[in-house]
């Protein structure tokens, strides 16, 4: 995970243009399903965030720019995973109060929101070194529902886990 720095909205937030701005784009052509199409055009897609080198790629559909669409997703993804900002302890983003109501999280794991939410949750993580209590305290929402909202995305609940190592707290399952 990269260190933290004083951005004042981390990238996974950022709107796809912004984000864009901020990356290096590089197509190329890949096999496997799609035909002689596939096999001849360069519809991969693989986008690199320039000040943190983090990635997000996609070759799975047979047109460019759905590739690119889901690229940027999985860039969103990975930044909102590996890299950290100061988490803002004020309050919750207007995002999250609009997804959370009556201590619930109510978003999909595929949703075009989940990147920012899942950032703004792991930086508020990282801020209290794994612990939850504070976090849910701050978010207004139970743990039950936090850890089912980090378990939406194997690799943030690792991370969640990894940090509670670290802080010799338990390991949650």
């Amino acid at each position: 995970m990269l260190p933290a720095m004083s951005l004042t909205t981390h990238p996974a937030t950022w709107t796809a243009e912004r984000l864009l701005s901020q990356c290096d784009s590089k197509r190329q052509k890949r096999s496997g399903p799609g035909g002689q199409h596939r096999n001849k055009v360069e519809t991969a897609v693989i986008l690199t965030h320039r000040s943190t080198q983090l990635q997000g790629q996609a070759s799975e559909r047979r047109s460019q720019e759905q590739n690119r669409r889901v690229a940027l997703f999985r860039l969103r993804i990975n930044l909102a995973l590996g890299f950290r900002t100061e988490a803002n302890e004020d309050h919750p983003s207007q995002l999250w109060q609009q997804r959370c109501s009556a201590g619930r999280i109510a978003i999909r794991a595929t949703h075009d929101d989940f990147p920012s939410l899942l950032a703004e949750v792991l930086n508020l993580v990282q801020a209290h070194g794994g612990d939850l209590r504070p976090v849910t305290e701050q978010l207004s929402v139970t743990s039950s529902q936090l850890i089912k909202f980090l378990k939406l995305e194997s690799r943030a609940f690792q991370l969640l886990n990894q940090l509670r190592t670290t802080n010799q707290l338990t390991v949650l399952k």
